[in-house]
């Protein structure tokens, strides 16, 4: 796979669209667009489901999410019936997700983090929602694809500091799922404002000019809901992501 022939297009009221048929549409979702309206984001005027409908000229069903800051491939059906058929494939795990990341510090070469994670509501969107819903199980697989030592002092107690790239693999779907595991396990996602570590958000902004979350839904691996064939979609890198990986000598190491 060529990383850099799947980069977002950053054109301002256009989607880069990886994949297109009767049924479906997929897009690589750039980082900080909503999928959807959201009373949580009421400035925003750009979203993934509105651009998409007006690039494919129909009206769009989302069958899975991405959080704003998170980019990659973001799947849509064109009815009701096929969103539908997908909703029920993501429901019982026949869809597989990989998304690459980069951590804080070195994580071992693979692993799976089973912890169960409890409802986190949005003080407007999750107004009415049930506050006492109990812990729902989550699971998350990793495998370690690179690491790297730089000669910078992030933390106070350490001369140097540490970041892994990682691909991670979730069995299940939970709100903000990968970012709490990450932190769960002390291995932050850089850039992640709201679950990471703000001494490292603030390094690789002042040293690599990365504004981002480096989170990217990079793979979607399914059965086509009408035909049953195998399908796999693959949404390419932004700049920022690139830069890092050019930094760091990872272009190779982040290649499906």
């Amino acid at each position: 796979m060529d990383i850099e022939s799947g980069t977002a297009n950053q054109i301002a009221n256009q989607i880069d669209i990886i994949y297109e048929d009767e049924s479906l549409v997929a897009i690589n979702k750039e980082a900080g667009l909503l999928v959807h309206r959201s009373w949580l984001d009421k400035g925003e005027t750009r979203f993934a489901m509105q651009l998409t409908r007006d690039a494919v000229g129909c009206h769009v069903f989302p069958v899975h999410r991405l959080d704003k800051p998170t980019s990659g491939v973001l799947l849509f059906a064109k009815s009701s019936a096929v969103a539908r058929s997908l909703s029920e494939a993501f429901t019982e795990r026949t869809v597989t997700k990989q998304y690459l990341a980069v951590v804080r510090g070195y994580m071992p070469e693979e692993g799976v983090i089973d912890y169960a994670l409890s409802f986190k509501p949005d003080a407007i969107a999750d107004k009415f929602a049930n506050l006492d819903k109990p812990a729902q199980e989550a699971v998350t697989h990793w495998r370690r694809l690179a690491q790297i030592e730089l000669p910078f002092a992030v933390s106070k107690k350490h001369n140097t500091s540490r970041y892994s790239l990682v691909r991670l693999t979730p069995d299940t779907g939970r709100k903000h799922q990968l970012r709490r595991h990450m932190r769960h396990v002390f291995h932050h996602i850089v850039g992640d404002t709201s679950h990471g570590d703000g001494r490292h958000n603030r390094f690789f902004r002042t040293q690599y000019s990365c504004e981002r979350m480096l989170l990217h839904a990079q793979n979607l691996a399914l059965s086509h809901p009408v035909t049953g064939e195998p399908l796999v979609l693959t949404a390419g890198l932004d700049d920022q992501w690139m830069n890092v990986l050019e930094e760091f000598s990872w272009i190779e190491s982040a290649k499906m």
